[in-house]
């Protein structure tokens, strides 16, 4: 017969109290009163209760491995971040484990049902495009095991959080393209659901609100975040009755897909059609003519999330951080309309 281990969700249910309830009362954690706490403790005695992993050599970061879960490491900006986890993790004597989930929900799942949590500190996690929930990390956050997210973000989960500032970033770079003379802007999008995705969508709307532009529903265009995915965004959007004259893309790949498109219709970007992009990917400034963009602080980002993963570890008391740092504009010769 299979021997039933007792989990948090026995003793919350005994006790009809929260998982999170019990994990922090295990953990000994400020918000949860000392009755509780006593409840809780003497019950998981009673049970016989044992921790998927060893909590005082959780706190006191004794694995010395940290994951990272991400949903792609071949372009610019997730290699940057990494290098700013890495930074972070080998001067505080910190080893990382990288999971990749090629942005698949399904992959994500399979990874945190195999993750082997006594083999890890704390968990650094940018969520896949079409994560349609995220019990799963929180049933993590709920055992105790610290999580940090970075850029793409689980905004219900109630932990730290890094992201960019996408709604100033695409309210400027909008407001950049109108003030150069484009008045017929389109946005090429990222996959509904994501919170940058929603939050650059409402930049882009409220710069058009202000200069008294109406949208056009017809130019918002979602799909994913490659080169090809720009490239037919971009034959979609051209096919058009009525055709925007410029395109704000929420990442510099789409951003350059979108100008090989109009290139190949004989269409000239900056003095025609103006681009701008997101990211600041180095291909920026290798194309023709070079792409305007809003710099992601990729590096800060990674540094960022990592020192504040250290912290959850190593500091009982630690409240939960949400930190946003504004990226900056970078003007180059896609979005200078030649009068």
């Amino acid at each position: 017969m299979a021997r039933h281990y007792v989990t948090i969700k026995d003793i919350a249910k005994i006790l009809n109290i929260s998982v999170s309830t019990v994990s922090r009362a295990l953990r000994d954690t400020y918000d949860v009163n000392q009755e509780t706490k006593e409840k809780v403790l003497a019950l998981a005695t009673e049970l016989n209760y044992k921790p998927n992993f060893n909590a005082t050599g959780l706190a006191k970061g004794s694995t010395h491995n940290l994951g990272v879960i991400l949903p792609f490491i071949t372009n610019y900006y997730f290699s940057t971040v990494i290098t700013g986890i890495q930074e972070v993790a080998y001067n505080n004597g910190y080893n990382i484990i990288l999971f990749v989930t090629n942005d698949s929900p399904e992959r994500e799942l399979a990874i945190i049902e195999n993750l082997s949590v006594s083999s890890l500190d704390g968990l650094l996690v940018s969520i896949s495009s079409d994560s349609d929930s995220c019990n799963h990390f929180q049933e993590i956050v709920d055992e105790g095991i610290p999580v940090v997210f970075f850029d793409r973000v689980a905004s219900e989960i109630e932990t730290s959080k890094v992201m960019q500032d996408d709604y100033n970033g695409a309210f400027e770079a909008v407001e950049h393209l109108i003030e150069n003379g484009y008045t017929r802007i389109a946005h090429i999008a990222g996959p509904k659901g994501l919170s940058f995705t929603e939050a650059r969508l409402r930049g882009y709307l409220d710069a058009l609100k202000k200069h008294n532009i109406e949208p056009n529903e017809d130019w918002v265009v979602y799909s994913g975040f490659s080169q090809e995915h720009g490239e037919s965004d971009t034959i979609q959007l051209m096919e058009l009755k009525e055709k925007p004259d410029a395109i704000f893309a929420v990442n510099d790949r789409k951003a350059i897909g979108a100008m090989i498109t109009l290139k190949n219709k004989g269409i000239k970007v900056g003095e025609e059609f103006g681009v701008i992009g997101f990211t600041n990917d180095p291909m920026s400034t290798i194309i023709s003519p070079s792409l305007s963009t809003i710099a992601e602080p990729a590096f800060d980002i990674g540094k960022l999330s990592c020192e504040l993963l250290i912290k959850h570890i190593t500091k009982k008391y630690f409240h939960a951080e949400e930190i946003v740092l504004p990226g900056k504009l970078i003007v180059r010769e896609s979005s200078s309309r030649k009068n």
